[in-house]
């Protein structure tokens, strides 16, 4: 479930995070999943419309450390109103520079984190899972889908 975004219009404010969702984490930019969810909340955060959600989290840290950029330094890039992709490219020209196949997989690494690795984390997503009624093992992702829909339903 990965959807390649291509927006041409340089939002100059942010959606309304209290209203609706930020895009899932599988959405892509530029070849990189997380970045549209981030963009959204970064948007929703500089706007005041970021509700319950958080910009610069652990999940936008994944993408921040990997790319080795600061979440800082990519609020000011968004704040001045580019587009997606402009930001997207951004993030390539900032960061260390990654091969399309590292992309691919640490794309394919974070959208398949169950927290098996991560013992003192694990629980907490497995009861996570369970409550929006997911399998326990599901993915971090699935679960923030999940979560999104239950949490703006119509």
């Amino acid at each position: 479930m990965t959807k390649e975004t291509n927006s041409s219009k340089a939002p100059k404010t942010g959606m309304d995070l209290t209203t609706m969702p930020p895009r899932s984490p599988h959405t892509k930019i530029g070849g990189f999943m997380i970045i549209a969810r981030t963009i959204d909340k970064c948007r929703a955060s500089l706007w005041g419309k970021l509700g319950e959600y958080h910009f610069d989290c652990p999940l936008d840290n994944q993408l921040f450390s990997f790319m080795d950029i600061k979440g800082d330094d990519f609020k000011a890039f968004v704040e001045k109103g580019h587009t997606d992709d402009e930001i997207a490219a951004w993030v390539k020209s900032e960061g260390i520079e990654r091969s399309d196949d590292e992309i691919k997989d640490w794309n394919d690494t974070v959208s398949s984190n169950n927290y098996s690795a991560m013992p003192d984390k694990k629980p907490w997503l497995e009861g996570e899972n369970v409550k929006l009624g997911l399998d326990k093992d599901a993915t971090l992702f699935d679960m923030l889908d999940a979560d999104d829909k239950a949490s703006f339903k119509k």
